[in-house]
């Protein structure tokens, strides 16, 4: 009998689970409320609670609402545990984002719904430049904003009782973006995949992997995919087109992340390659120092002496030390414009430069690099092709006691002069020196009087 009884109850308690369960349609016991509310009042502008930040993440004890449109989601899982909203389903002033410890949000704020949140008690910060509003995380004495933990999250986010509105993305140009479109939902054209990624998935699994967007005017945009996203593995496209996504932002690097493949649609034509690397034998090494009395004032000058300027992309000044035929150091000279008939001082130390001087160099570089030569080296400057377009002195040969020493002292082309050339001929230069070797000037140069960097005379 005894038996007979604990059987039944053990029967009758799996019915009951089994019953409980079959009723759960959720496994996320803490997952926040579903109903919607209309009672509830924004009485904050995202911008009023931003302001509430003095340099440190604080806790908000006012008793503040804001409203906003939700243009994130996680369904695909590209987002995780945050939401990010604006401020306007068309034409945002501005973002933000909560983050909070509820997984499948996207079931309980659907992208176009409209949100309230109550502020009081959450945490206002900053990270890399972005606000976001949350819980609390503290470590090793310091509080961060953290995620909002599942058992109130209910307490302070609230869906209203609107139709879900249409998210109308804002066409942005990626080689003007505006921060204050950070978080909000933006749309752009005429992208495509850098070419060397094509062959990659978006993301490597298990891991955050930033993939290269590019325009047809060689503007990059990083796309961020989530190495848990149930599109992972799938080929990034090979065409050109548009890609709509949330504007992410780190500091001043912007970042795009879609909500699931339907964002993107590149199924045009790849762009015309793009030429912006040029070349011109009217760009040319015009002064070179290594005054006497200040190593630290030395200097190489390039004088462009055509009347249009010159994208030096590409382009590169490379130094032979002593006798060496392999090249010791190179500077990078791409990102530099060389304007019209003008100079463009390269330095290694731009800090005793401008005391020196009275000006700050067009670039500061290293010391041991083509601009700090001691006067018995040798210099190339190489177009964006490979092609040598200007030197001074012979490769191979140390310049000491030659026709193409300057130590302690300068190197500057002849006025006449408005043309390069890959071989170094002595009569284009008046040379000073400590020496007076093979035809130079022995007088050695002190900075400033005996220098003119920036002025061609």
């Amino acid at each position: 009998m005894i038996n007979k009884i604990s059987y039944s109850k053990i029967i009758f308690g799996l019915l009951a689970i089994i019953t409980i369960y079959a009723c759960v349609k959720d496994r996320n016991f803490d997952a926040p409320k579903q109903s919607c509310v209309s009672e509830i009042v924004a009485n904050a502008t995202f911008a009023e609670v931003k302001n509430l930040y003095t340099d440190e993440t604080v806790q908000i004890q006012e008793d503040l609402i804001i409203e906003g449109y939700v243009v994130s989601s996680d369904k695909a899982g590209n987002f995780f545990s945050v939401l990010h909203f604006q401020d306007s389903p068309v034409n945002p002033g501005e973002g933000f984002q909560i983050e909070i410890d509820v997984r499948d949000t996207h079931l309980f704020y659907p992208i176009g719904s409209k949100i309230f949140i109550k502020l009081k008690g959450l945490y206002l910060g900053k990270s890399k430049d972005v606000f976001k509003i949350g819980g609390v995380f503290s470590a090793f004495g310091n509080i961060s904003v953290g995620r909002l933990p599942a058992a109130v999250v209910d307490n302070h986010l609230f869906v209203a009782c609107n139709d879900i509105s249409e998210i109308v993305p804002t066409i942005v140009d990626i080689g003007i973006l505006d921060e204050t479109l950070t978080n909000t939902l933006v749309q752009c054209n005429d992208l495509e995949i850098l070419e060397t990624e094509l062959d990659r998935p978006f993301a490597i699994e298990r891991e955050e992997t930033e993939r290269t967007l590019i325009d047809c005017n060689d503007n990059e945009l990083i796309l961020v995919n989530s190495g848990f996203s149930d599109f992972r593995s799938e080929t990034l496209p090979q065409g050109n087109g548009s890609i709509i996504g949330v504007l992410l932002r780190d500091n001043d690097e912007y970042r795009l992340a879609i909500r699931d493949l339907d964002d993107i649609d590149l199924t045009g034509e790849r762009c015309a390659d793009l030429i912006d690397e040029f070349t011109s034998t009217r760009v040319f090494i015009s002064e070179l120092a290594d005054p006497n009395n200040n190593a630290g004032a030395r200097f190489v000058e390039l004088y462009n002496a055509a009347t249009a300027d010159l994208s030096l992309k590409g382009w590169t000044l490379r130094r032979y030390t002593n006798a060496n035929t392999e090249v010791s150091s190179t500077i990078d000279l791409s990102g530099l414009i060389i304007t019209a008939e003008s100079t463009l001082v390269i330095s290694p130390n731009a800090t005793e430069f401008e005391l020196v001087y009275g000006f700050a160099p067009n670039l500061g570089v290293g010391t041991n690099s083509p601009a700090d030569s001691n006067g018995d080296d040798n210099l190339e400057l190489v177009d964006p092709f490979g092609t040598v377009i200007d030197v001074f002195g012979v490769v191979g040969e140390d310049g000491s006691g030659t026709d193409h020493e300057f130590e302690d002292g300068r190197a500057v082309r002849n006025v006449d002069i408005v043309e390069a050339n890959a071989l170094y001929t002595f009569g284009e230069w008046t040379i000073f020196n400590d020496t007076g070797g093979s035809g130079t000037i022995n007088d050695p140069q002190n900075a400033p009087d005996d220098f003119t960097p920036g002025t061609r005379n």
